[in-house]
């Protein structure tokens, strides 16, 4: 049987933060997918409905049933999110608790092996990190708890130690770069039962946190992402999903 794997979720699974010299995102659900067709030996069908900055009831209400409605259906479906939740005053954890756990019911009742990832911890470099890192170990004890109750396959990256190093992370240091997504692509076809060694970087210098370099970062980085939500805008505005049907990707 041909394996057709879809991803959904934010920008941590559209690819932000792994770019091509196109402008394009690539990000760790193409090299899964890259990764499935090489192992299988014959081409995969894939296909990715997430949008950056999407919060996890669109994803759920929206990607989902897109996700699951593909023809044919899906056999193997990614999700993760929450990140942008958590950003927000007032997120409600049993809230994101509850969809997850919805979404991972919709993907039982239609047969479909179902992929659950946590984000990675990012929190040590971001302002507020702390009560991001509270919220991050909530949602993702919740994944857990789920996982363990519905026997489904569980990808813990937030408690990667090794993915927690800066440099796995973009300049915005909230979006993993390239290094970061080829990390999560491993880890998730290890969960697969894949052969494939999880991407480890060498050391490199250590990451400067001068005065000049900080106010940069909150200049280029932080002040944009508050402006967006005065505003009440969206990173994902007006987006697409990047592969909203079956592509097909071949062995190398």
């Amino acid at each position: 049987m041909t394996t057709r794997y879809v991803a959904i979720g934010d920008s941590f699974t559209e690819g932000v933060g792994d770019e091509l010299p196109d402008g394009s995102v690539r990000g760790w659900t193409d090299l899964v997918a890259a990764g499935l067709a090489a192992g299988e030996g014959e081409p995969v069908r894939y296909a990715n409905l997430a949008i950056r900055g999407r919060l996890l009831e669109p994803i759920v209400n929206e990607q989902l049933p897109a996700a699951l409605a593909l023809s044919p259906p899906p056999t193997i479906l990614t999700l993760n999110g929450g990140g942008n939740d958590m950003m927000r005053p007032g997120s409600d954890m049993l809230r994101l608790a509850e969809l997850t756990e919805q979404a991972i019911q919709r993907c039982l009742e239609a047969g479909v092996r179902m992929v659950l990832l946590s984000g990675g911890d990012p929190s040590e470099r971001l302002p507020l990190g702390g009560m991001m890192r509270r919220k991050g170990e909530a949602l993702t004890q919740s994944a857990i708890d789920l996982a363990k109750r519905y026997d489904i396959t569980f990808v813990d990256v937030f408690h990667d130690a090794e993915i927690r190093r800066a440099g796995y992370w973009s300049p915005d240091r909230l979006h993993l770069n390239a290094a970061g997504h080829q990390r999560v692509a491993g880890l998730v076809l290890s969960a697969l039962g894949y052969e494939a060694a999880a991407h480890v970087i060498d050391p490199g210098p250590a990451e400067s946190r001068r005065v000049l370099a900080e106010a940069r970062y909150y200049r280029e980085h932080v002040l944009p992402w508050i402006n967006r939500r005065f505003r009440g805008r969206s990173s994902g505005d007006n987006r697409t999903g990047k592969y909203v049907d079956w592509v097909e990707i071949n062995p190398a």
